[in-house]
């Protein structure tokens, strides 16, 4: 009986199915030993698993500390106390310096306040000086020392002016007993009733405040 030979493309297409499935068999054996494995690591697993953290583990009480710790820990609380201390006593010794210097300029505010005008009321002191110097001379012109005199008269009543101190002479006005001092009362009938008519010492004010009173005769009306 005869055969015939195959054709040769029938050869490679055999060849190929074949492989085929050869390939689909291994990939099934590969499935099948994969879930097998994990079937068998699924029990394995759970016993080998971490327990779940609860509630009261997350809870737990801190440590509590050693004795070197509360050791340090009040060493270093004791320095910082030593450093306020510290800080305390420089402030109060600054406050006292402070305070010290203060009383000293103050001091000698009050013991020097008169110092400028000290130096203006010597030159006042001077002029006398000369005056008194030239009254002596049985040959001093009488007109020259009056007119020396009342020239440091105006010297003196500048330097007052200059610090302040201004002089009350109420004459003609009228009288005002925060400033004057009644003397005596004279009837007038050419000017109004209490009117100063006469000063017979003038009054000294200085800035203002009343150092002095001037002491007035005041007028009043007369007697009908």
């Amino acid at each position: 009986m005869s055969t015939e030979p195959q054709s040769p493309e029938v050869a490679p297409q055999e060849a190929r199915q074949h492989d085929e499935a050869a390939v689909r068999a291994a990939v099934e054996a590969y499935r099948e030993a994969d879930s097998t494995l994990d079937e068998i690591s699924m029990p394995t697993d759970g016993l080998n698993a971490e327990p779940a953290a609860t509630p009261e583990s997350e809870a737990a009480q801190p440590e509590e500390p050693s004795v070197e710790e509360l050791s340090a820990a009040l060493d270093a609380a004791r320095a910082e106390i030593e450093e306020s201390r510290d800080q305390v006593l420089r402030a109060r010794a600054e406050l006292e310096n402070l305070k010290r210097r203060h009383a000293q300029e103050l001091e000698k505010v009050h013991k020097f306040a008169l110092d400028g005008f000290v130096r203006e009321l010597l030159q006042v002191r001077d002029s006398l000086e000369l005056g008194c110097n030239a009254a002596r001379d049985a040959n001093t012109d009488v007109g020259k020392l009056r007119e020396g005199t009342e020239l440091t008269l105006k010297l003196l009543g500048d330097v007052m002016e200059k610090f302040g101190v201004g002089v009350v002479d109420p004459t003609g006005q009228p009288f005002d007993p925060e400033f004057h001092q009644a003397m005596s009362m004279q009837p007038r009938d050419d000017v109004p009733p209490n009117t100063v008519v006469l000063v017979i010492q003038k009054g000294y004010t200085l800035n203002g405040r009343l150092v002095r009173p001037a002491l007035v005769m005041v007028s009043q009306a007369p007697e009908q």
